[in-house]
């Protein structure tokens, strides 16, 4: 046989064998997949989502169903990007781990070490606090999200401002999410490699596993294919909403990725920190990564889960329950208009990502489960009906609380001064600056990039804001005087304080 004929037959063999996989790839696992899924995306007003199935170190099933935005023709594939939002946390950790691996840190290392410059609100705090208590949410503090959420704040700036973050509660003591110990933990890595995490997530994990289609920027989704559109309910009505910039939570949640890279990452973790052969991680390593750290409370869980789950916990960047008499490996990301849940079950070999182009719907969970119940042999159950009628609970309770608010308005009421006197600047040592300002006779906010919007008058001194992007939606606003008369505070409903600025 000719060289040339040799070359030609084994394209065509190639050909075949990407043929055969991706025709396997497109089959449904078991019996009813494809029907229950298409079935519920229409029952959630969901406009698509992705899922890829590993089973025995292979991707048995990647898919997509729906559209990339409504009302367009393009259909999501298992090569559609979205943001995987908090599920970047456990890339972060495997970074990490590395690093463990290479001796260069240790998981009981005090931050300190390697970030002399953080500083949190109790010194002994921040003499204490170790890379695995940046991983396991146990900081002592609350979330202090409003610092990176659409904030022009660098992580830079966001880590410098946390130290005016005050505990919620005492260190160590209990589970508290926290995405900015992960920011803080993802500083680490250019503080002993003189690397970028970004650019260590893309030469020491993207690269190697093959993740060909995932980013840590936003900006790096401006001249690719396949990308989809966030979409959110606003007002009762599933639109699509617009991709925020969330590259400063950087090691906390800000990857986009695809299924079928989601899926070589799900390998990488089922295979023990092998990939193809090639060692990523230590068995240790992953096996620490995968063991408990603190414990999470059960009625944090949907309480249908509760008659076969018996513990909650969270190991480093990943969170643990049993399920059936399995350990399962899972956790969940959400950003404006995206949710991904990723799931692994080590005894079994299987694992799987499902990523929605839509954040207010827990379709993510209802598949999950439906997956896991097949495979682990537990009775069919119809999960997305289920959580389904629960969320509708939510929304019309909801609704009713809107409801007893409007009703408990005080009508007819005015502001102790004219509209005008309220304008000016605010300022929160921790958050920045408000600015309040008048035309027209009518109040305006101004907060971050994005956040502005109109104050209607509820009663007394209190206002309303409507946020002109729609996906933020409403606020409420209350000024109070001092001994003078005088605007000195500006309360936040759910938020903070603003002191009116001398």
């Amino acid at each position: 046989m000719s060289s040339a004929k040799s070359v030609r037959t084994a394209l065509v063999l190639v050909v075949l064998f990407l043929f055969a996989q991706s025709a396997l790839s497109q089959q449904e696992p078991f019996s009813g997949l494809d029907g229950y899924i298409v079935k519920a995306l229409q029952d959630w007003e969901t406009p698509g989502l992705a899922i890829a199935i590993v089973k025995n170190d292979a991707v048995i099933f990647a898919k997509g169903y729906g559209v990339r935005k409504m009302g367009g023709k393009d259909a999501v594939t298992p090569r559609t990007i979205f943001a995987v939002a908090s599920t970047t946390k456990a890339m972060t950790v495997a970074c990490l781990g590395m690093l463990v691996d290479q001796g260069k840190i240790k998981w009981d290392d005090p931050v300190s070490k390697y970030l002399p410059k953080f500083q949190l609100h109790d010194p002994y705090v921040t003499r204490e606090l170790t890379v695995r208590d940046l991983l396991c949410h146990r900081s002592g503090l609350g979330r202090g999200d409003a610092l990176w959420y659409r904030s022009a704040y660098s992580r830079e700036e966001v880590l410098q401002r946390i130290r005016l973050l005050e505990p919620g509660w005492s260190f160590r003591s209990r589970y508290g999410y926290q995405n900015i110990m992960f920011i803080a933990a993802g500083e680490i890595i250019p503080s002993v490699t003189d690397t970028s995490w970004d650019n260590f997530m893309k030469e020491r994990l993207f690269t190697p596993l093959g993740m060909s289609r995932s980013s840590t920027s936003v900006k790096a989704l401006q001249n690719l294919d396949d990308v989809a559109t966030p979409h959110a309910r606003l007002n009762g009505v599933m639109q699509p909403v617009r991709w925020p910039n969330f590259d400063n939570v950087g090691a906390a949640g800000s990857v986009n990725s695809c299924v079928l890279d989601m899926a070589q990452w799900i390998r990488m973790n089922l295979g023990n920190g092998v990939y193809e052969g090639k060692k990523i991680l230590s068995a240790d390593v992953i096996k620490e990564i995968q063991t408990p750290q603190i414990v999470t409370r059960l009625d944090s869980l949907n309480l249908a889960l509760r008659p076969s789950t018996h513990f909650s916990a969270y190991g480093l960047g990943w969170g643990l329950i049993d399920y059936h008499g399995r350990k399962i490996i899972h956790h969940t990301g959400s950003l404006d208009g995206m949710r991904t849940r990723v799931v692994l079950v080590p005894e079994e070999k299987l694992g799987f990502v499902i990523i929605f182009n839509s954040s207010n719907t827990s379709l993510h969970e209802a598949l999950g489960y439906r997956i896991l119940d097949h495979y682990l042999g537990a009775p069919a159950r119809d999960w997305s009906a289920e959580l389904l009628k629960n969320v509708q609970e939510e929304r019309e309770k909801a609704d009713g609380r809107e409801k007893k608010r409007n009703d408990e308005r005080v009508k007819d009421t005015k502001p102790l001064l004219p509209s005008g006197a309220f304008a000016g600047q605010y300022e929160n040592e921790m958050y920045g600056t408000a600015t309040v300002a008048e035309k027209n006779g009518k109040l305006t906010l101004s907060f971050y990039p994005g956040y502005e919007g109109e104050m209607n008058h509820w009663h007394y001194d209190t206002f309303q804001v409507v946020w002109q992007d729609r996906s933020l939606g409403k606020d409420f606003i209350t000024f109070t005087l001092d001994i003078d008369g005088k605007p000195n505070l500006l309360k936040w409903e759910d938020f903070t304080d603003f002191a009116r600025a001398k």
